[in-house]
């Protein structure tokens, strides 16, 4: 069993009573963890943090560690976008989250695609990519040429100033990366990768509900 006690002194805030403090029972999951057990693998997370705190209080338990650790994955969620937003304002784009994530996906192609692949590699409806497309190409981001083949098929294409934004972007994200990760060490740093590709990785299959006999179907 994994022991968890609220933080000393901690309050009702974002900050405060929500987060426990795990102690150093999980000191003896990491072999485990680094074995590919996810869900020892997200209790580590968890460690990481807290690993320093000698101050646990003894005797109580999470009723709910994943549920937790759900909420943990949305609060850091949330503030890597505040902190990747925050860089990209200082840099004076004059473009938003959502296009600069246009901008990326367009970089991945070997020829400029069209609007159907990048609502599909996007994953949104085709008019989402013509509004962000739009502000794009009024800002002198992108532009619309046509398909040397078919010259109805529109594709899209970045232009000078638009790899120029792409490389201030890939700027802001690096900078935005070191500070979230400023309190780490480098094997914290390490470990933290191998989870997170566990993590984005996910299972070969989705799980699937056992029957009543514990058999799947």
């Amino acid at each position: 069993m994994v022991s968890f006690g609220p933080e000393p002194g901690a309050g009702d805030g974002p900050a405060g009573g929500r987060m426990l403090w795990a102690d150093g029972v999980l000191e003896a999951a990491r072999p485990t963890v680094r074995a590919g057990s996810w869900k020892r693998t997200l209790l580590i997370v968890t460690y990481i943090h807290n690993e320093r705190r000698p101050d646990i209080v003894p005797g109580m338990t999470a009723p709910d560690p994943d549920g937790l650790l759900a909420e943990q994955l949305l609060r850091l969620t949330r503030r890597v976008h505040r902190i990747q937003k925050r860089h990209l304002e200082r840099r004076e784009l004059g473009i938003t989250p959502a296009q600069s994530r246009l901008l990326r996906t367009l970089a991945h192609y070997g020829s400029p695609p069209r609007m159907a692949d990048l609502a599909e590699r996007l994953e949104v409806v085709p008019r989402a990519v013509t509004t962000l497309v739009d502000g794009l190409e009024a800002h002198g981001k992108v532009r619309r040429v046509p398909d040397p083949a078919n010259r109805r098929v529109i594709r899209i294409e970045l232009t000078d100033d638009g790899r120029a934004t792409l490389r201030e972007l890939r700027a802001a994200r690096r900078a935005a990366a070191e500070e979230i990760l400023a309190p780490l060490g480098e094997r914290e740093r390490e470990l933290l990768g191998e989870l997170m590709n566990t993590l984005v990785d996910g299972p070969a299959t989705p799980p699937c509900a056992e029957g009543p006999a514990g058999r799947t179907g």
